[in-house]
Formats: C-alpha cells, structure tokens, sequence
C-alpha cells in the first residue's frame, strides 16, 4: 500500500474533515449571462475604499505630513501600483525559468488577463513603493512618513483578499500531519486529504492581527512621531506572518522543486530582505529624536 493510501485511511479513521464543497460557497457574489462579479475583485476593492477612507481620517490628527489632496493622489496611484505591481511581479517570480509555466513576459495577452488569476504581493509592494515615491517627490512631501501613514491602511486590503482566497477555494494548505485537527479541509482539485486552511491563517495575522497592531500604535502612541516606526513596524509584521504562514501553505505547483531544493518557499525567501528592512526602519526611527507635531504639510 503507498503512503498517499496509508494517510488516507489513517485520517479517515481518526478524524472527519472539513468539505470546502460542502460550505456552500461561490467564487462570485451574482452573475449576468457571461458576466461575474467575483468575490476577489470586490476585495480589492474593499481594501482600497476602507483604506482611503481611514487615511482621510488619519490625517486630520495632529502632525499629518500629507493633506487630502495628496491622499486623493495615492488613492488613485497606490490603485495602479498594486494592480500593475502584483501583476508584472507574478509574471517576474512566479513564471518562466524553471517553474514549467511560460513565462508571462512572453505574451502581453496573457500578462493582461488579469481574471485568470496570478498576482504578486511582493510585486504590489513595489508598485505601491513606486506610488509612494511619485506622490511624495510631486509634492515635496516627507516620503518615509507617507509610508508611515499608508502602512496602517494595508492590512484591510491582506485581510480581504486572503479571506477571498478561501471563498475561491484557492491557495490551499500543506496536508495536516495531525489528523484531528478539527479545521482541517478537503478542497477541490488538492486531492482527498485534508489540508490547512492556510487562506484563513493569513487572513488573520497579515490581516486581523496587523490591523490590530497598526491602529493601535496609531492612534493610542506617538509612533507616528517617529518617521520609519510604522512602515517598519509593518514590514517586519508581514514578513514574519508571510514566513510562519508559509510552512503551512503549499508551495505554487511550479515552483514545488525550487521548494524542495531550497528548503524555503518562494515567498519565504522573499521576506528575508522584507524582514531585515523592517528592523532597520525600527532601528533608526528609535536612534533619532521624535518629531514635536509633525513637520507642517507643503502648500
């Protein structure tokens, strides 16, 4: 008997799992003849709106180093830059070379049709950098505080899209090797065992858990005082949650060799960089003086 065969009988004799089949869910919230409005374009969606909304309340407390005109600007430039980002940085990481997948770059057809699937949050993190950086340099604007300031927004959009994810029955889990787990699932096209719900165990600590931490720091400290403390409270945050999540995760189709050689998935060693980045913006926003109020916002 194989192993796959062994693990089978073994968990169903301990512990049923979880259907996702049986969950009832929907990749789309209705459709109209060929037309779908899928549940993963509206988180998008959510995340950016929730995001501009709490950005035009953060900077009417004191020492906001942007005004609403310039967080009108990052709506709009932030909207390109994880869109176009996620998409050229997927096309990047995650086709072409060894990972048996053609590479996007190939066929500018491909590489638009965005609703078969594929983004990159390494990538969106670029874009949105990129975003940052335009608006700031447009506007003679403090770009490290801007950061500040749009790092306590993201964890909505994390949030959203990962729990999108789970609706999709997509990015499944590494199988359980405990096989009582009351929360492991059987998802469509992983095969019969049960597997980790890793969508959900990113959605709370990239998501929940960093919202929690990003607002709280926000409104009941001084960190934002102190350029570099948020977006580096941030970047660390999200590259530890990325790195732990990931153990749990399976590794995209294409790239499970690379996994396997290298002992780390493609997202892990993609947060490396992050996390060191992140305690290094720590690192200096506590060797240099606070901020009294903020530095005052150009006219």
């Amino acid at each position: 008997m194989s192993l796959t065969a062994l693990a089978a009988s073994a968990v169903a004799q301990a512990h049923e799992p979880i259907y996702w089949a049986n969950l009832g869910l929907k990749n789309y919230l209705f459709r109209i003849g060929s037309f779908e409005l899928r549940w993963y374009s509206l988180a998008y969606l959510a995340g950016i709106m929730l995001g501009y909304w709490h950005l035009t309340r953060m900077i009417r407390a004191p020492g906001a180093p942007l005004a609403q005109r310039h967080a009108d600007d990052l709506f709009f430039y932030c909207t390109l830059g994880i869109i176009l980002g996620g998409r050229l940085g997927y096309a990047t990481f995650y086709t072409g070379g060894d990972t048996g997948i053609p590479s996007l770059w190939t066929d500018w057809r491909a590489l638009v049709s965005l609703w078969h699937g594929g983004m990159s949050f390494h990538g969106g993190l670029i874009g949105v950098l990129l975003a940052l950086a335009w608006v700031s340099w447009r506007n003679k604007l403090d770009f490290l505080r801007v950061s500040d300031y749009i790092a306590v927004c993201v964890p909505f959009g994390m949030m959203f899209g990962r729990l999108a994810n789970f609706v999709n029955g997509e990015l499944w889990g590494r199988v359980v090797t405990n096989p009582n787990l009351p929360w492991a699932m059987v998802f469509p096209d992983a095969g019969p065992l049960p597997r980790h719900p890793s969508q959900l165990y990113e959605a709370g600590l990239e998501g929940l858990a960093m919202a929690v931490i990003m607002l709280t720091l926000f409104w009941k400290t001084r960190a934002r005082f102190r350029p570099g403390m948020l977006v580096g409270v941030f970047t660390t945050g999200i590259a530890a949650a990325r790195f732990t999540v990931e153990f749990f995760r399976e590794p995209d189709a294409q790239l499970l060799e690379f996994a396997q050689r290298t002992h780390l998935s493609m997202g892990q060693w993609l947060t490396i960089p992050l996390f060191a980045l992140g305690l290094a913006l720590i690192a200096r926003s506590l060797m240099r003086p606070a901020l009294a109020t903020g530095r005052p916002v150009p006219a």
